[in-house]
């Protein structure tokens, strides 16, 4: 007999987790559990601090939605309008010494012309060649070529692309895509190009909420909060040394056990089958690819300059920088780092050299956080990979040599990015039905390993949707049919609505006048 008994048990506290987790509390059916081997909520949605007092989350997350029941679960967690900051996204891409406006391929106007004619060149061969073809791409490469044409592909699409996946483009499926990557308009290209204007904003992302304190973790924290303590277990009494799917039982670090009907994993879904000690399941999983990601936080002295301004994110496609993204962290909010009055002393300047003095100094301070990828494919010299950071800092003209360096922070995350090979369909077709059928829904990030819907939205959703389909059978629409969630308000779920399960309709169904 296990230690612990409940309907179903949730593995993890990140965004799907507590998107099951919130679900089950909603509707007030099976009894359930949720763990996490960390002592707060958050998983790959956490934030940081450093001694200084910078903070830097987890990678790149901002706050936008495709779902209605996301945002009043957050909006239930966190309430007050001062809770938040609302930006308009301005992002840039650097290409030989310049800022072009994202997305790159519709910008081409601020190329040089040498740029401009190569881009446009391969902009209308791949226009002709989308009019005769019988066949889709095979692959992201192939995509790549079939939409943008060979000029874009060579000067921007390949080599950002390898910087953020670690696998060169002819490795990577492209049904991820959908709303992820622009498609350029040619005839907007070739008009901004002639008239020299820029495209404006694209994307889902282009206005989007950042927490004004505590970072993107403090809205995970805040929505753990609104759940019950008794069916929370955090910290080491809260991780996973093995799970038995025959007998469905969970073993913890401190020996205790946990049985359960259904279980809701959220941890990597190559780990989850290690713990299971699955032999078949775990060589499947090998056919999964995914890259790490190298975190890395600067606090530097002084007003932001006015060469940064209000721009929020950053994409780095050449090689005088390790670093694919940066975010300037400090512009989300203002208390992302220490308040100007607070006296810190100077690490070291940007070029290296010794600090003009020791002594502990007031501010105002502001941060980068930059992302770097590395993979069996893509090696990164961790050793140095801060200096090398700050060095491609420099380079992009993004601090200045005699700029002081407050504070520096490095994470590595393993398991950073999910990536969408071209073997990734054919393992997770056989791998998430053979766990379903031993009564294990494997969902999030890397649970269920779609990058395309892995955004804090979609990732909660997964976990909402886990529980729709264990305690009704409703159909996951967000794991099976992404394009679909991606393109629509989906309003069916909101918080304040009364949950039944199949087979128990409402007390007193409406009459048509009512209805």
């Amino acid at each position: 007999m296990a230690d612990i008994k409940v309907d179903v048990l949730v593995i993890g506290a990140g965004p799907t987790g507590l998107g099951a987790a919130k679900r089950l509390n909603h509707i007030n059916g099976p009894s359930w559990l949720i763990l996490d081997a960390n002592e707060k909520a958050g998983g790959l949605a956490s934030t940081d601090v450093t001694p200084e007092g910078f903070l830097y989350d987890v990678g790149g997350h901002v706050i936008f939605s495709h779902y209605k029941y996301f945002d009043d679960c957050i909006d239930e967690a966190l309430p007050k309008p001062d809770d938040w900051y609302t930006h308009q996204r301005i992002s840039y891409v650097r290409y030989k010494g310049q800022w072009v406006p994202y997305p790159f391929q519709n910008n081409i106007s601020m190329l040089p012309k040498e740029d401009q004619v190569k881009c446009i060149d391969g902009l209308i061969d791949a226009a002709m060649a989308a009019r005769v073809a019988t066949d889709k791409p095979k692959n992201f490469d192939e995509w790549i070529l079939r939409t943008c044409g060979e000029g874009v592909a060579d000067v921007f699409m390949r080599p950002y692309n390898y910087k953020v996946w670690a696998v060169p483009t002819t490795k990577m499926q492209c049904q991820w895509l959908g709303e992820r990557v622009a498609a350029p308009d040619v005839k907007l290209v070739t008009r901004n190009v002639i008239l020299n204007k820029t495209a404006g904003n694209w994307g889902p992302n282009a206005t989007f909420r950042f927490p004004a304190r505590d970072g993107t973790g403090g809205i995970w924290i805040a929505v753990s909060d609104t759940l019950p303590e008794k069916n929370k277990r955090y910290g080491e009494k809260g991780e996973v040394t093995k799970v038995d799917a025959d007998k469905k039982v969970v073993t913890l670090k401190d020996g205790t056990t946990i049985g359960y009907d259904k279980l809701i994993n959220t941890m990597a879904v190559d780990h989850l089958v290690e713990k299971m000690g699955n032999q078949e399941l775990i060589t499947l999983s090998k056919g999964l690819y995914y890259s790490s990601t190298h975190v890395i936080g600067v606090g530097i002295r002084g007003e932001r300059p006015e060469r940064i301004g209000d721009k929020c994110w950053l994409y780095f496609p050449e090689d005088n920088c390790p670093f694919y993204r940066a975010t300037i962290f400090s512009n989300y909010s203002p208390y992302n780092q220490p308040q100007a009055d607070v006296k810190l002393p100077t690490l070291y300047k940007a070029d290296g050299s010794k600090a003009d003095s020791s002594e502990a100094k007031p501010g105002p301070y502001w941060s980068i956080m930059l992302e770097v990828s590395q993979s069996t494919m893509k090696p990164v010299d961790e050793e140095n990979i801060l200096k090398d950071c700050i060095q491609g800092l420099i380079n992009t003209e993004m601090i200045k040599p005699e700029d002081e360096i407050i504070s520096t922070y490095h994470r590595k995350f393993d398991h950073g990015y999910p990536t969408p090979s071209l073997e990734r369909e054919g393992v997770l077709k056989e791998l998430l039905p053979k766990l379903q059928a031993q009564g294990i829904w494997s969902r999030g990030r890397f649970g269920s390993w779609r990058y395309e819907v892995g955004n804090q939205d979609h990732s909660f959703m997964l976990g909402v949707e886990a529980v729709d389909n264990i305690v009704s059978g409703a159909v996951e629409l967000t794991l099976n049919y992404p394009d679909f969630v991606n393109s629509r308000a989906n309003t069916e779920r909101r918080l304040d609505q009364p949950f039944y399960s199949a087979g128990t309709p409402p007390k007193e169904l409406p009459s048509r006048e009512r209805a």
